[in-house]
């Protein structure tokens, strides 16, 4: 990563899409779709057995066996709402279980070895680097799409690009192209204008960027390994000279191999060997619609935790791209006190982090090459930042409360013997007619009172004025009280805001306390993108089905690129 950068902050088992009900028809074509997916299944084991070698076909299979058909599993369970996916997932899954950490550890570690004295662009050791990616790629079976057909786009005092491409599919879209990049140079010796010092060592850089060229690799090998090619064609770039100042992402820019109108996305990959605590970053989600819903799908089984920030600053290979204003996205792992030092080596690396990263990235650049429709830059990401963030995502103050009282239930007593009164809020529904702390609250509109949440949401969803039975203390006798709550209904317990980079997805930004929301553990700055399996447009289509549903609901909700669902207590 280019040194000018500054510190950091720190599928699809609910895809939230909507499920109709089947009939025997529906169910007939999901059983042949199974029995298609099967064959198509040990077709891919044979065609892995032939090209590959049957060692990794057997491997496949016993992997099947021991630790459960997943990719099968989950391409069966994706026939049920889009058959025509199904044989496309198994083969992607497939493709992902080659993405390993001990691979991604023998990159890092020849990337990072001494004998190629800190990868300097332009230096014996750039270039010795540039040499084991090339012997990989054309191992890899990816054609050169650099100079003169070779892998090297050649510029500057001796510097390198290494470009490979994967061709399409698609007769209509393989012209269409994803940059799938990361830089492979660091800082040599280190000096007073790359290092924090001490200077004069090698500066391995095993993080910046041995880790990200690994990652790279790994995703190469899981391309070449699917049977049916992406429909759009990826273009691989190893960037040189990023220390120097995105020397060669520039350099391609201003003469791209390929035609700039034809590149649609770019994803850029920059020292991801510090995953501490599942945390990663991801910049460039905003720059297209719908790319953070993307990439958390995609995180299902990776479950990492992701900051989704809108920082963007041209700090490394992805930011010449966005100023091109091409979609983008990059994932980090965030800096450390071994930044542009000689401590930046092989044995602080998380292998196992790359590897999950790989896999999340793998997945999001697959579904970028074969959708419909090519992501469309967002104009309005030039000019966002952090503090756009916070303006969106501003927890709004809760609500008043309606009754204005709080109570408590006492274990040690049976149910009947009510909830007892904690404190009244001054001048409120409850204040006003005389309810006082150590008073029981036994009955709501005549029902016995069971729980202190089911009071709650009782009290917050009541639309006409409402009875309270009572027993003061020291009194056996039940007395009646009538109350006008204040405020209005709630049934849910939550406000929104929608966001045109999220479509199909609202933003919470306020939870009253002890509603239905609350309960279920839903929190301001989650995104909403289904209610009851049923996804929408908008806002007000969201307000539709959360008023008008019958309870429970089940809402599909992410928090920090983890997408889970939460059911919410609401009468049915």
């Amino acid at each position: 990563m280019n040194s000018t950068r500054t510190d950091s902050t720190e599928l699809a088992t609910h895809r939230a899409e909507m499920t109709p009900p089947y009939g025997i028809g529906m169910r007939l074509e999901g059983v042949l779709a199974w029995c298609f997916a099967a064959g198509k299944w040990a077709g891919l084991v044979a065609w892995r057995g032939v090209v590959t070698g049957w060692k990794s076909a057997v491997v496949m299979v016993w992997r099947g066996v021991v630790t459960g058909w997943k990719p099968v599993l989950r391409g069966g369970l994706l026939l049920f709402t889009s058959p025509c996916w199904a044989v496309d997932v198994a083969m992607i899954e497939a493709a992902v279980a080659t993405i390993k950490a001990d691979e991604v550890k023998a990159h890092v570690d020849v990337l990072a070895d001494d004998a190629f004295e800190g990868r300097e662009a332009g230096s014996r050791g750039g270039n010795a680097a540039g040499n084991y990616l090339v012997k990989h790629l054309s191992a890899a079976g990816l054609k050169p799409a650099g100079d003169n057909d070779t892998f090297f786009q050649a510029f500057g005092n001796g510097y390198r690009n290494i470009l490979a491409v994967l061709p399409g599919s698609d007769p209509q879209l393989r012209d269409q192209y994803l940059v799938v990049g990361a830089h492979y140079d660091h800082v040599g010796y280190g000096s007073r204008g790359n290092s924090f010092g001490p200077f004069g060592y090698v500066h391995n850089g095993a993080d910046d960027n041995a880790s990200g060229t690994s990652c790279l690799l790994e995703m190469v090998d899981a391309f070449a390994s699917l049977p049916e090619r992406p429909k759009r064609s990826l273009l691989f770039t190893f960037w040189d000279g990023e220390e120097k100042g995105l020397l060669g992402s520039l350099h391609w820019l201003a003469h791209p191999t390929v035609s700039l109108d034809r590149v649609v996305f770019a994803y850029n990959v920059d020292m991801v060997g510090r995953l501490r605590n599942d945390r990663c970053e991801v910049l460039g989600t905003r720059t297209a619609p719908g790319l953070r819903q993307l990439v958390s799908r995609h995180n299902d089984s990776e479950k990492l935790l992701l900051d989704f920030t809108w920082e963007m600053k041209a700090n490394s290979d992805h930011h010449p791209f966005f100023a091109r204003n091409i979609p983008v996205i990059m994932f980090h792992t965030g800096l450390h006190g071994d930044y542009h030092r000689p401590s930046d080596d092989v044995e602080h690396i998380r292998h196992d982090g790359i590897e999950r990263i790989a896999r999340v990235s793998f997945r999001v650049l697959c579904e970028v090459a074969d959708q419909g429709d090519s992501p469309s830059f967002r104009t309005a990401s030039s000019n966002e930042s952090p503090a756009t963030r916070e303006q969106l995502e501003r927890a709004l103050p809760p609500p008043a409360p309606r009754f204005g009282a709080g109570w408590r239930s006492n274990m040690e007593e049976p149910p009947e013997a009510g909830l007892v009164v904690t404190h009244t809020v001054p001048n409120s529904p409850a204040a006003r007619v005389g309810l006082r702390a150590g008073d029981r609250i036994v009955q709501f509109n005549g029902q016995p009172v069971a729980s202190e949440n089911e009071l709650r949401l009782a009290v917050l969803a009541a639309k006409e004025p409402v009875k309270f039975g009572v027993r003061r203390a020291n009194s056996e006798k039940v007395e009646e009280l009538a109350v006008t709550l204040d405020g209005t209904p709630v049934r849910v317990g939550l406000t929104w805001r929608e966001d045109d980079a999220e479509p199909g997805t609202v933003v919470v930004n306020q939870v009253v306390p002890a509603s239905a929301a609350q309960i279920a553990g839903v929190q301001v700055r989650d995104r909403v993108y289904s209610v009851a399996n049923q996804r929408f447009q908008n806002g007000e289509e969201f307000r539709k089905l959360i008023t008008t549903l019958p309870g429970p609901l089940e809402l599909v909700v992410e928090r920090e690129g983890r997408v889970f669902p939460v059911k919410l207590p609401v009468a049915p």
